[in-house]
């Protein structure tokens, strides 16, 4: 029989495309999964996996025993994560796949809380906006926005229920460039967007007020990666780079010092806030049962 610990580390690969995407989802090494890899294709005779410089793709062989390991590996996380409900708490790795919106402005209401209420419990948590399927990363569960929530999961409330997409930009900018009372005034100013990894802008910006919504193809001399340049963009708006639209709670802090002024305010739109979501399975692992009892019993 192969070594049954290569059979899921096989099965990740498959499942993230490459070794290398693989081992950011598993914390392994690349040349370790392809060594794992290897031992496993010597020990069964077969090849799993056709492989070139810029992808892997399985054989026949290897997709059939993908099709009946996938259940049969979750049968057995199932079989032994009941043994967790006999400890007297639960122990064990919950990984979360979530917006970066969500790693800044949610989860520091609640993660340090319980961590220390659940000792024996290691959370992951993958920051990215990239919209992935949780299970074929290797997650547990996410956090997403009821638009992008997979209709056969269970969703939870986490967080405020209802957030604001908020415009602003610093005084002086303003002072220069003249202050908007439509949102079509907008066109005639510099903006500052975001890019999604998947190359999608964070543009048109939409508003609504009194039941009207506008949306306005905006643009301007700055675009950040959404996954790790917000921060950026917001410093350049308070140095009078532009116009920024982005979620209130980021940009609360730097209203109330006076760094920036909320531009367009009677028409930021409202929005419902996100689900903590996860596959609806018979027997939830201990980590992730806790969570979402946690999460339900949160006040926001």
């Amino acid at each position: 029989m192969a070594d049954l610990a290569d059979l899921p580390e096989f099965l990740a690969v498959v499942r993230s495309g490459g070794f290398r995407d693989a081992a950011r989802v598993t914390g392994k090494s690349a040349s370790g999964l392809s060594e794992a890899v290897r031992r496993l294709e010597a020990r069964l005779g077969v090849r799993l996996l056709n492989r070139t410089t810029r992808s892997i793709a399985p054989t026949e062989a290897g997709r059939r025993l993908i099709d009946r390991l996938g259940p049969a590996l979750a049968e057995v996380e199932d079989a032994l994560d009941v043994v967790n409900g006999f400890r007297e708490r639960p122990a064990g790795t919950l990984k979360l796949n979530v917006p970066v919106s969500a790693a800044r402005l949610v989860l520091p209401r609640i993660v340090p809380k319980f961590l220390a209420a659940y000792p024996d419990i290691r959370l992951e948590i993958l920051a990215e906006d990239s919209f992935v399927d949780v299970l074929a990363e290797g997650c547990d569960a996410g956090i997403r926005y009821d638009e992008r929530l997979e209709q056969d999961m269970i969703a939870v409330p986490i967080g405020p229920r209802e957030q604001r997409m908020a415009a602003a930009a610093s005084p002086d900018y303003l002072d220069r460039a003249g202050r908007t009372e439509h949102p079509r005034d907008l066109l005639a100013h510099r903006c500052l967007l975001g890019r999604f990894r998947g190359g999608a802008l964070t543009n048109p910006w939409e508003f609504e007020k009194d039941g009207e919504i506008v949306k306005i193809e905006v643009s301007g001399p700055l675009i950040v990666s959404t996954s790790g340049g917000i921060d950026c963009a917001i410093e350049a708006a308070i140095g009078g780079a532009g116009v920024i639209a982005i979620f209130e709670e980021w940009l609360r802090p730097h209203l109330e010092a006076g760094k920036l002024e909320p531009v367009l305010q009677d028409w930021w739109q409202s929005f419902s806030g996100p689900f903590l979501y996860y596959p609806g399975r018979k027997h939830l692992p201990g980590p992730l049962r806790a969570f979402v009892d946690f999460a339900r019993a949160a006040r926001w």
